[in-house]
């Protein structure tokens, strides 16, 4: 048998300035011993996160015949990790990523929106379409504006309590996905968190993390690229989570505390040596 790092198909954009999508992905993935394969949906100059006019490239046209290449050459991928999508016709290319590797962990990071509000980018019709891809994915790692929206409700930014982020998360999980991950929930106590469910486990977790006052682009692209490096090498999900949340909070912390333009999201650069060192303590508990 070969041995090699594991393999990830990672379809996303690339923002040439601004750290985040496969800018982040991609070292974050290497420092846990996995060989990323980025597979572009869209080229971008910035992200569209106030650079003014971001010069944006479509490869809607790239990723099938990239998949054929990959499939002629015998090229396996134990995980297949989707994010922003620039057309619905990108979706249907990412059915086919994940049907033509069954084995794979599949990854659905649904990429539309924050903040109550979705990207001008995406539309109501691809909106209804994500919906088809978290129905086939192994894991999802909405923010709560997304969770909303594949779920056809309005979005809330109240505190939740247990019986109803566990209803949230179970809601999700009738939508297909084995394994939910929630980001940025604040929950009734107080207490700020990444939540999941484990639906082969019957199983609710949640990791707490310090509440920063500032919003840095990139922080999902990272948390989710954690994530999925952790689970590749063997982790349950609530440990993943737990690694994942604490790596995003240092990169948050570590770039706060210089008080950088959060235009240009954080200094991984800074910290990725703790990743690579296994220096990351996961915290989590039972929800």
């Amino acid at each position: 048998m070969e041995k090699r790092p594991a393999r990830v198909a990672a379809i996303h954009d690339l923002s040439g300035f601004g750290r985040c999508s496969v800018s982040v992905i991609l070292p974050v993935l290497s420092a846990m011993g996995n060989q990323v394969c980025p597979v572009l949906t869209a080229v971008l100059s910035t992200h569209t996160g106030g650079f003014g006019e971001v010069v944006f490239r479509d490869l809607t046209d790239y990723i099938k015949p990239a998949l054929e290449h990959y499939k002629n050459l015998g090229i396996d991928f134990e995980a297949v990790y989707s994010g922003f999508l620039g057309s619905e016709e990108q979706v249907d290319s990412c059915l086919e990523f994940f049907k033509s590797y069954p084995k794979s962990l599949k990854i659905v990071d649904p990429v539309m929106g924050d903040n109550g509000k979705a990207y001008k980018t995406c539309t109501k019709s691809l909106q209804n379409r994500m919906k088809e891809l978290v129905a086939v994915a192994d894991v999802i790692t909405p923010n709560l504006t997304e969770a909303a929206m594949l779920l056809g409700e309005s979005y809330s930014a109240e505190p939740m309590t247990v019986t109803e982020a566990r209803s949230l998360l179970l809601k999700l999980h009738n939508l297909g996905p084995k394994m939910i991950v929630v980001t940025g929930v604040e929950l009734a106590s107080g207490i700020l968190a990444n939540i999941g469910y484990d639906g082969e486990q019957g199983s609710f977790w949640y990791s707490p993390c310090e509440y920063i006052p500032v919003h840095y682009p990139g922080c999902g692209d990272i948390f989710a690229s954690v994530l999925i490096g952790a689970m590749l090498g063997g982790a349950s999900l609530p440990i993943a989570i737990g690694k994942a949340t604490d790596f995003a909070e240092l990169c948050v912390k570590t770039t706060f505390s210089y008080g950088s333009d959060p235009r240009q999201g954080v200094m991984l650069e800074s910290v990725l040596g703790s990743l690579i060192r296994g220096d990351i303590t996961p915290k989590y508990k039972t929800l």
